[in-house]
């Protein structure tokens, strides 16, 4: 029993510190494959907004540029979206 309630803690804290599809923005959800434009007209400016670099193309027939956007910390919690050719690719949160 012990190592259970060990192992359901575990998968809690991971999942605090993991990747996920969706993001809400108070009512609002944001979604992997939503474009730049769509995110902040449903959550706003971030906090802040990194150019990251260019990533390629599985063919490598074309470059697309890279940002991270933050925001929070909301109740100690910050939600790192990371936009791949102006589309959502990821969304991070973490306690920091």
């Amino acid at each position: 029993m012990k190592s259970l309630t060990c192992a359901l803690a575990a998968t809690l804290l991971i999942a605090l510190d993991a990747q996920a599809s969706t993001f809400r923005c108070e009512s609002k959800l944001v979604s992997v494959g939503d474009r730049t434009v769509e995110v902040q007209r449903k959550c706003g400016e971030p906090a802040s907004r990194s150019f990251i670099g260019y990533s390629e193309t599985q063919s490598g027939r074309q470059e697309m540029q890279v940002e991270e956007w933050v925001y929070g910390p909301t109740n100690g919690m910050y939600h790192y979206l990371r936009f791949v050719g102006g589309r959502l690719s990821e969304i991070e949160s973490q306690r920091n």
